[in-house]
């Protein structure tokens, strides 16, 4: 769907900056969207700018992006993007205003936003977007079928993970103790919070591919065998969310681990037959802790071609700021400031298990949930491939070191 709107009738010029007084934004699909345009008149009032949104699809989006980015056109001020998906290929490309300048306001205080969505919207070291919409993996659980077990308390550790799933496979043959994402690339985002807590990472510290490390291979061994072994029986490897959320909610499995941002498919009556005995808990940990990744899904940048900055930063100020942060989280929305969750009213529309685990992610959570590159797609397809050969019961090792060559050889082909 394509909405263009003028939100306010256009005044002044499109010249250079405080020549005009129309910012013009570029935003997609999404709850967050719809909560801004509520909220603009009040923008509006306390600027005296006009703001016109062209609101998009998720792959309109992209085509406009790609097409008008790359003509250096200066006709989007603000833009809407996924910095794991497309941030790294806009930075690149100098698409994305430096904004360190901007973030040193004293009264927006950046410092109030969590480290790991930061990191990802920075490049080089430098700030090019502000995180507006985040997400952290969390633990799902049926509180009914953990006491059936005789188990206590949620696992705290993924080795408590994989023998809790093993019990209630054992106890409840139709029902999998685990389920989670199989598809090679669908579950690269999911696998990520494995992977770090392990100790591992898609790339290590001197940018060379490390999915074949002695902690990558525990990760894809540890996560294949989980679903190998405690899975769903005929499980496919093609799933992703839906099709293991749908088995969650249908009461065909005890855990499940998954993105808090789409709880709700589990706790409302309408979508799950299990939404009165769901529970939530912190990402279980590994080796190297509990290293969930906390993410921003999106994010808003400054068009490098933009001849309007300063208006194009009034408007993120605002959009960004801790009222309109706390304002979107109370409607669901999962904010990148660490004040919206320590404030009561902040958790209040959540489940109190979920906001505590989501408390926790934030606090040692990882800024990315898939390899960092240009080619996004191409990469998780790689790194991925080993996922599907543990769950089938091949040699997740090997497959690692074979992953890992053409990952390598895929990172010296984008570097050049």
């Amino acid at each position: 769907m394509v909405v263009a709107m003028g939100l306010s009738a256009c005044g002044g010029g499109d010249g250079g900056d405080g020549a005009s007084t129309t910012v013009r934004v570029t935003l997609a699909n999404h709850v967050w969207t719809d909560n801004v345009k509520q909220a603009l008149p009040e923008f509006e009032k306390q600027t005296g700018l006009k703001v016109e949104i062209t609101q998009l699809g998720e792959d309109q989006l992209s085509d406009q992006y790609n097409v008008k980015l790359n003509a250096g056109s200066s006709d989007i001020d603000v833009m809407m993007y996924r910095p794991l998906q497309e941030g790294k290929l806009f930075a690149k490309n100098k698409y994305l205003a430096d904004l360190s300048a901007q973030v040193k306001s004293a009264a927006w205080d950046f410092s109030d936003f969590q480290g790991g969505p930061v990191e990802a919207t920075a490049y080089e070291g430098k700030p090019v977007g502000v995180p507006i919409i985040t997400e952290q993996e969390v633990l799902y659980y049926r509180k009914d079928l953990l006491d059936e077990a005789g188990l206590s308390a949620p696992p705290k550790t993924l080795d408590e993970l994989k023998a809790a799933a093993a019990k209630v496979k054992a106890a409840e043959p139709d029902v999998a103790g685990f389920v989670a994402r199989t598809g090679k690339s669908a579950a690269v985002t999911q696998f990520s919070s494995f992977l770090y807590s392990f100790g591992g990472d898609f790339v290590d510290s001197g940018g060379k591919a490390a999915v074949s490390s002695d902690a990558a291979k525990q990760a894809y061994a540890l996560y294949g065998g989980l679903i190998k072994d405690s899975g769903p029986a005929n499980v496919s490897t093609d799933m992703g969310w839906p099709e293991a959320m749908a088995i969650f909610t249908q009461g065909k499995a005890a855990f499940y681990t998954e993105a808090n941002s789409l709880y709700k498919n589990a706790t409302d009556p309408a979508k799950s037959k299990v939404s009165d005995q769901v529970g939530f808990a912190p990402f279980p940990a590994g080796p190297a802790g509990s290293k969930p990744y906390n993410i921003p899904s999106w994010a808003l940048g400054i068009n490098a071609g933009s001849e309007n900055t300063d208006n194009a930063w009034k408007f993120i100020e605002w959009a960004t700021s801790k009222e309109q942060t706390l304002a979107q989280q109370k409607s669901g929305v999962p904010g990148a400031r660490s004040s919206v969750w320590a404030d009561p009213e902040g958790i209040s529309t959540f489940p109190e298990d979920l906001a505590e685990a989501i408390e926790a992610s934030t606090k040692a959570g990882v800024g990315h949930d898939r390899p960092l590159v240009v080619k996004v797609a191409e990469a998780r397809e790689i790194v991925g491939q080993p996922l599907v050969d543990a769950i089938t019961g091949k040699d997740a090792g090997a497959a690692a070191d074979t992953a890992n060559a053409m990952f390598q050889k895929f990172l010296d082909d984008e570097a050049r």
